[in-house]
């Protein structure tokens, strides 16, 4: 008997510690999670009923370099001002009134004031708590206030392409472009009641805690961009659009162990608070992930490595440069028609030589090079999370002539994205493998737990020594052949490259003898690096040669970098 109560009393135990714990997240989420929204509902209370009911949306932040999270897109709350005709006693007097509180547009007001069969319409947007209680007092006969909610971006136009903006398609309202399109799922929140069983809602966020792959909860955006770097990237870009009068300019400052994008920009931009104002909408595309260029002589590290890790060359194999070569009846000259007689691998990649390329090429083989482009991902998509990546054209490369092997070898001929070349480039500086490159580091659900987003194991493309062989032979360059040797540092290495690329003449054929995309990539401390920087600029004047262009800017841009992380000298 008595062990039947003490089984009896500890039941009823064990069901009152349930109910108080399921009471206290729901507490929980009252008061704490959903607590604006409760009190913005409350406000909503004074407000006469209408159809609309105003979207919520989930936050996207930046992350500074110590982990502190800078917002970088939220909604915020206030109310419409709408009109019944039809109840409008005196139009001028109720003008008048309401003028005296917001700004109205008295054509539209007038316009629409005159609509005496119209039941409802808008005349005054983005109105705040205080105008709305102001509004309320004047009890101004066929006067409504509509709960609103709009999106804010505090950073103005800073990593727009990467935020994107919450636009419309169509008739909806939906993410448009960048995370706020990628992502458009998770930062909806689309719940028509308040009320959701309290049940359903624990095991809801038990189920978002759990989940392997957090993005199909809602939540807010937890981004690896820097805004400090950010901005600095977006300054030292505008200095080269303003000095070289380029068309167009971009940079990818990334990590280049994990692909976690630090700063990602590219000119033109835009403010996505009034992009409803760009007259061309062309600059909404992110040409870093959506638009594939020819990117000359940066690929030839890229060359160079499948060479070594074949076996093929060596950064001492020599070949004999008379200044140009000859294939498939076309003439392939160096930059300047030149030849340098019998050198080595190594001054191919110092002297920027476009008949030594091809040389290695033939030295592995047309199938044993095509199959390395592909592995570096140069014509496939990156994965990247951003909407609307391209994959790259590499299609001269399947059962192709010898001059497409001879091209592409030095960059011309195929074409790729900016973050694809990035992400094959930076196989060079960690060890030959393929990372992933994104910008969302995780998601705040909304529980308020963070979970990381999971990436994709990455890929080896060449060995960890053929990396190594490359990198010295990029650290070469940059202290002795980069303007004669003039930014070396002395107490931290570099590896870089430049590339100067013809651009295809899609009208008659062939290419502009005139027109060039410059190309510049980097990366620091070269053997243990912290970050790789790439740089591009599309039809500058008054400079031929990308070494003039934007070597020094990628200088200043890696100083920042060194300064700003703190980043130990390795001489």
């Amino acid at each position: 008997m008595k062990a039947s109560v003490i089984i009896r009393a500890r039941i009823l135990s064990a069901f009152f510690i349930v109910v108080a714990l399921i009471l206290g997240a729901r507490l929980y989420f009252v008061q704490i999670i959903n607590g604006e929204e409760y009190a913005a509902h409350a406000l909503g209370q004074y407000v006469e009923a209408t159809s609309y009911r105003a979207e919520d949306r989930g936050k996207i932040f930046f992350s500074d370099k110590d982990g502190g999270m800078v917002t970088a897109a939220l909604m915020e709350s206030g109310w419409r001002i709408a009109i019944l005709p039809g109840d409008i006693n005196d139009p001028d007097v109720t003008f008048a009134t309401l003028q005296r509180i917001v700004v109205l547009d008295e054509a539209r007001y007038r316009a629409s004031a005159a609509k005496k069969d119209d039941p409802y319409e808008e005349i005054a947007f983005r109105v705040s708590n205080e105008d709305a209680a102001l509004v309320r007092a004047a009890k101004l006969s066929g006067v409504l206030l509509v709960e609103d909610k709009w999106r804010v971006y505090p950073a103005g136009s800073l990593a727009a392409h990467v935020i994107g903006f919450w636009g419309f398609r169509g008739n909806l309202r939906a993410g448009t472009y960048g995370l706020e399109q990628y992502f458009d799922d998770t930062l909806s929140r689309r719940e028509n009641f308040l009320y959701v069983n309290p049940f359903a809602e624990l095991f809801t966020n038990v189920g978002a805690l759990l989940t392997r792959e957090p993005t199909v909860f809602a939540g807010d955006l937890i981004t690896s961009i820097e805004p400090t770097v950010e901005a600095r990237l977006e300054y030292i870009l505008g200095t080269i659009v303003e000095k070289y009068d380029a068309k167009e300019a971009g940079g990818i400052v990334m990590d280049p162990r994990t692909g976690e994008l630090i700063a990602l920009a590219a000119l033109p931009t835009f403010d996505p608070n009034t992009y409803n104002v760009v007259e061309n909408q062309a600059v909404f595309s992110n040409p870093i992930t959506d638009r594939v260029y020819e990117m000359g002589s940066i690929m030839k590290p890229l060359t160079l490595a499948a060479g070594i890790d074949t076996g093929a060359v060596k950064p001492e194999t020599t070949y004999n440069d008379r200044g140009f070569i000859m294939k498939s009846g076309l003439k392939i000259s160096n930059f300047d028609g030149v030849g340098r007689g019998v050198v080595s691998m190594q001054e191919v990649l110092n002297q920027s030589l476009n008949t030594g390329a091809p040389f290695v090429v033939d030295q592995m083989g047309h199938e044993t090079f095509a199959k390395y482009v592909r592995a570096f991902g140069l014509g496939a998509e990156t994965g990247i999370d951003l909407p609307n990546e391209r994959g790259g054209l590499v299609g001269s490369l399947e059962n192709g002539v010898e001059v497409d092997y001879a091209s592409a070898s030095f960059g011309q001929g195929i074409a790729t994205t900016p973050i694809a070349m990035v992400r094959a480039l930076a196989s060079l500086s960690n060890g030959g493998m393929l990372p992933e490159p994104h910008v969302v580091r995780g998601i705040r659900q909304k529980s308020g737990v963070v979970r990381k987003v999971s990436r994709e194991p990455t890929e080896r493309v060449i060995s960890k020594e053929t990396a190594e062989t490359v990198t010295r032979m990029l650290v070469e360059v940059f202290d002795t052949a980069l303007l004669e040797g003039a930014l070396k540092q002395e107490h931290y290495s570099f590896a870089a490259k430049t590339g100067t690329a013809q651009i295809a003449n899609p009208a008659g054929g062939g290419y502009y003898t005139d027109r060039y995309l410059h190309a510049f990539f980097g990366y620091f401390p070269a053997y243990e690096p912290r970050f790789i920087i790439f740089l591009y600029a599309l039809e500058p004047i008054g400079e031929r040669y990308a070494s003039r262009t934007l070597a020094r800017p990628f200088l200043e841009m890696s100083k920042f970098l060194i300064n700003y992380y703190e980043i130990p000298p390795d001489r």
